[in-house]
């Protein structure tokens, strides 16, 4: 038995992989550049998701609503009758192999039935859903049935000329078209979302006649003002658009813009109801009813007795019942504010021109559809120009043989060979081999004077055609004008009035402030250090006894002020909450009164530290630190425009803080530090700050392990001898000036 090798191998020895196969770099960490990684393995994704998934082309669609429409087409739907949603969806995976759940909402969402789309694209029976409810689902494919709508003959309207390329499916086991050779701006017709990698779009829809008429006023004249033919958009739920010329010429030009859409609504006085019929297209039904009942919930809207979707087959309806000696326009006017019953659509014209993603407004878009229609119009004419000239080529070797017939006859019957037939009629007839094998396969019956006459009076109506193909190749203004004749066949035919109804100027009522002004009358207010407040108005207080306090709970603060006033609670995590003094009801004495974190909505664990009562937001906030820092914000700073009722950062986090002072004029503070040291600081010399959780500027010298301990109005001191501890100036660097120390003046704090 051989002995074992005690030998080791060398450390330098590489890993060897069976029959003597080396593993390259095992165990070795390779460095490879992040910028490397993103373009070899995320920049395809992102490419293939923005190029072909998520944006539309020129013709309108996105690659899976193509690769529907035109397998339904290849399926005879258009003129044929109606098949069941399983099978197109099934057909469809030949060509989109992305899962049929994928391709059956494709197609709800074109049905007429889902009411998506202002020019439906598929003719829906069953359960489509609705576009305009959140909650309404569609039914299963296999229960519903589709074909495609009339209007969908615009959209392969010449297909089979060879007017869009042909690619192969993912298999390569059939075809499919690039593009579709739309007839109309599709592009602008339909609403179109999509969220790529990096970038999205959001097409807003137009009236389909005033787009036609815009398209052909364009052509005509590029600097056509569009306003004047299509004033504003058009959606299928339709709603009131208000009008922003600003805003629309922003959308015609650079394709970017915001336009405001609101519900269209009713009164009922005998019921004295609300009924909503029209909401925009960015919400839904039940983000509407649950943003109301919020409302009605806190309190902000209170003339609302119920509300109810009583959507059936006629079409939407959202009711909302009223409380007696309610103003239906006031209240309207208060729930466009604070609900999606008024809403945005912004719009971001995204669309892949040549494969490129490109941010173009209305003119630009409609500029580019008609260089792509000037194109399919143009290959369309060439492909009949070229049938016409085979059938005018092969009519003319016919004709020739009008002149013997008998000869023809005699060529054929003495030739000996079937394969010798068609060169000895090109030899008897001098006609080319294309001619010969058509006069060849003539049949003998019709091989008569009438027959032959009847196909050679074709020769000069095809003569003229030719010409008349000839000549539109060649002047683009003729391909121009079929272009403009079919947009106005289109509008003609399709066209339909707007749904939504433009609203140039708001009603009077709105331009007032709809917001019900707060009832103005005295109050007291309390405070306590639990959190708790109170409101009694003067009259319930004279009456009341004792106040009804939390066991162990007592009042830190307490004013009398007016109902109408601002309340602002700074809390212990760096918050602020606004809200107004006639936000409470009115209390009594032997009531515990509002616990604020819950009123006010604070977070796990946040408590009002300090409260503040304003009626102009004048005078500063003065926020000290232990570290001997003060910052001095302005009051104005808490004010906001949109009435936030929380604020973040509003004060510094940087340091424990002592002390919230407000000031509303520039006074004295009486401030004591650990070390026994007090001073008087005249808080104009403080810089004021205008970021809310500045950490301010020094104030005192301390040093170390000293803080400040407490700080109060100089007014409320009686010092013998104030200058002995007044700060007479506060230097760039932010230093201060000692004051002396006696045990008589800190006996005072």
């Amino acid at each position: 038995m051989a002995k074992k090798s005690t030998k080791k191998a060398p450390k330098t020895a590489r890993p060897q992989l069976g029959d003597g196969v080396e593993i390259l770099n095992a165990g070795v960490v390779l460095e490879d550049p992040i910028t490397r990684t993103l373009e070899t393995n995320y920049m395809p994704y992102a490419m293939s998701v923005i190029v072909s998934r998520a944006l539309p082309e020129i013709d309108g669609f996105k690659p899976a609503h193509r690769k529907l429409l035109y397998t339904m087409y290849g399926m005879n739907l258009i003129k044929g009758p109606r098949t069941k949603s399983a099978n197109i969806v099934g057909a469809t995976m030949r060509l989109n192999p992305h899962g049929d759940a994928a391709i059956y909402d494709t197609m709800v969402r074109m049905g007429r039935g889902n009411e998506s789309l202002l020019v439906p694209l598929v003719d829906s029976k069953g359960n489509f859903g609705k576009a305009y409810s959140r909650d309404m689902a569609c039914a299963a494919a296999r229960y519903t049935e589709a074909k495609l709508e009339k209007v969908c003959e615009e959209l392969f309207r010449d297909i089979d000329k060879d007017t869009v390329d042909f690619i192969p499916n993912y298999d390569g086991t059939t075809t499919e078209p690039t593009l579709l050779p739309v007839s109309f701006p599709t592009i602008l017709a339909n609403s179109t979302l999509g969220i790529a990698v990096g970038m999205a779009c959001n097409i807003c829809s137009f009236n389909l006649a005033e787009l036609c008429s815009t398209t052909i006023a364009l052509m005509k004249d590029p600097d056509h003002d569009i306003s004047t033919t299509m004033p504003a958009p058009d959606f299928v739920g339709g709603g009131q658009i208000l009008y922003d010329a600003a805003e629309m010429q922003s959308v015609y030009d650079t394709g970017r813009g915001s336009i405001k859409v609101r519900a269209r609504w009713q009164h009922v006085p005998g019921d004295n109801v609300i009924e909503v019929t029209q909401i925009p297209p960015t919400t839904t039904v039940e983000a509407i009813m649950d943003k109301i009942a919020e409302l009605v919930k806190t309190g902000k809207v209170k003339e609302i007795a119920d509300m109810r979707d009583e959507t059936d087959l006629n079409g939407l309806k959202l009711t909302i019942d009223l409380k007696r000696g309610t103003d239906p326009d006031k209240l309207m006017a208060k729930l466009f504010k604070a609900t999606p019953l008024e809403d945005s659509f912004g719009c971001n014209f995204n669309v892949l021109i040549g494969g490129v993603p490109r941010v173009m407004g209305v003119r630009e878009i409609l500029t580019e559809w008609t260089a792509f229609r000037m194109e399919c119009v143009r290959r369309r004419t060439y492909h009949d120009l070229q049938g016409k000239l085979k059938r005018l080529h092969l009519l003319r070797g016919l004709e020739a043989i009008l002149l013997d017939i008998d000869k023809a006859i005699r060529i054929v019957r003495e030739t000996e060979e079937e394969a010798e037939v068609v060169p000895n009629l090109m030899i008897g007839f001098g006609i080319d081999e294309v001619q010969a094998e058509y006069v060849a396969e003539i049949k003998l019956r019709h091989l008569n004077r009438e027959y032959i006459l009847k196909r050679t009076a074709e020769i000069e109506e095809l003569e003229k055609a030719v010409a008349d193909l000839q000549d539109i190749l060649k002047k683009p203004a003729r391909i121009r004008k079929i272009i403009m004749n079919e947009l106005a066949d289109v509008a003609k035919t399709y066209g339909k009035p707007r749904r939504s109804e433009i609203l140039y100027e708001l009603p009077a009522a709105e331009e007032e402030e709809t917001t019900p002004a707060m009832a103005d009358y005295p109050v007291t207010v309390f405070f306590t250090k639990e959190g708790y407040f109170k409101k009694i108005t003067p009259q319930s207080l004279r009456m009341s006894g004792e106040q009804k306090l939390k066991e162990g709970d007592e009042i830190a603060w307490q004013a009398e002020t007016r109902n109408n006033l601002e309340l602002l609670f700074f809390t212990n995590q760096h918050q602020v909450y606004k809200c107004k003094v006639g936000d409470f009801e009115d209390g009594k004495a032997r009531d515990l009164g509002v616990f604020i974190p819950t009123k006010l909505g604070m977070d796990e664990g946040e408590m009002p530290v300090f409260m503040l009562l304003t009626a102009d937001y004048k005078g500063w906030m003065l926020f000290f630190y232990e570290g001997g820092k003060c910052a001095k914000i302005p009051l104005a700073s808490y004010a906001t425009k949109q009435n936030r009722r929380k604020l973040l950062k509003a004060y510094s986090d940087k340091a424990p803080l002592v002390k919230m002072v407000h000031i509303a004029e520039e006074t004295e503070l009486a401030v004591r530090t650990s070390a026994g040291r007090m001073l008087l600081l005249g808080t104009a010399l403080i810089a004021e700050k205008a970021t809310r959780d500045s950490a301010g500027v020094n104030v005192v010298t301390l040093k170390k392990n000293q803080t400040i301990s407490s700080v109060k109005p100089a007014a409320e001191l009686e010092i013998a001898n104030p200058h002995r501890y007044r700060v007479r100036t506060l230097p760039a660097t932010g230093a201060i000036i000692r004051a002396e120390d006696t045990s008589e003046q800190m006996s005072l704090l």
